[in-house]
């Protein structure tokens, strides 16, 4: 699960890295648009709407409004939630047609209970598993965003996270909180044989237990899921503990650095593995 190429949350605060994407978004368009679109519909579907019905959707960490497009073509009405200003005016300037809000998903959702039939987010999520600020608790917040989404979701619903899942440990805290909040479900990964098609989405159910829609591999469906449980028991995709190597130790060193941290200078003894005592 862990990449070897920096992380965009790793290099500063949300808020930060979107403007600096910007640039990038506009060269890049059309594939992002596709890419974003393409995993809007996956996450619409393994909403599991009613047919035929225009819903009322909550999408967090909206950005430009492109899943709020594909949400719009759906006959869906939405409302937006991102932490960036700059993305949200982006957003004005395409005329999308949902309601936007600023906010930071991590203080909560500021919605009355029952307000949305669903919930869906691309690529936000694991975000909330860093401490972009000194007072930041990553598991406080991701208990605050899913407690609030919780209440704000109507009984039977779901939420759906497409997440870039960084290791086990982040799963664990992640699905932890969840399940602490109230919510049921599990994940979906969709083509796990593909290091470059392979995409996680977390399905949560509010009130309801729901039955979790097979996974796509090579465009074909087959049975088979990790459900919450199943991840607090995760180890890494490459079978080894995420808490050993001296790769796992430079990355977690140069990650605190990153935050502001005092931390030990490398040397070659990082990593070493000590001797036991008798």
């Amino acid at each position: 699960m862990a990449s070897s190429c920096r992380r965009p949350e790793h290099t500063a605060p949300p808020d930060v890295v979107s403007r600096s994407v910007y640039c990038v978004f506009v060269a890049a368009s059309s594939r992002m648009i596709e890419i974003q679109t393409q995993m809007s519909e996956r996450a619409v579907e393994l909403l599991n709407l009613p047919e035929g019905q225009p819903c009322f959707l909550l999408d967090v960490g909206c950005g430009s409004g492109l899943s709020g497009d594909y949400l719009s073509e759906e006959g869906h009405y939405w409302v937006g939630v991102d932490i960036s200003n700059a993305m949200l005016d982006v957003a004005l300037d395409r005329e999308v047609e949902g309601d936007l809000l600023l906010g930071d998903m991590g203080q909560g959702m500021p919605f009355r209970p029952g307000t949305f039939d669903g919930c869906i987010s691309i690529s936000a999520l694991q975000w909330l598993c860093n401490a972009d600020k000194r007072t930041h608790s990553p598991p406080k917040r991701l208990y605050t965003f899913f407690t609030t989404l919780y209440s704000s979701l109507s009984r039977g619903s779901r939420a759906v996270f497409q997440l870039y899942p960084e290791n086990s440990e982040q799963l664990e805290l992640i699905t932890s909180q969840a399940m602490r909040a109230g919510f049921s479900g599990g994940m979906v990964v969709d083509y796990p044989n593909s290091s470059k098609a392979k995409k996680f989405f977390l399905c949560l159910f509010a009130g309801v237990t729901g039955v979790l829609p097979k996974v796509r591999n090579a465009g074909v469906s087959i049975s088979g899921y990790c459900g919450l449980f199943d991840l607090c028991r995760f180890k890494n995709m490459k079978g080894k503990s995420a808490k050993k190597g001296r790769d796992w130790i430079l990355e977690k060193k140069e990650r605190r650095r990153r935050q502001g941290r005092e931390v030990r200078a490398d040397t070659k003894y990082t990593g070493r593995q000590r001797r036991p005592h008798f």
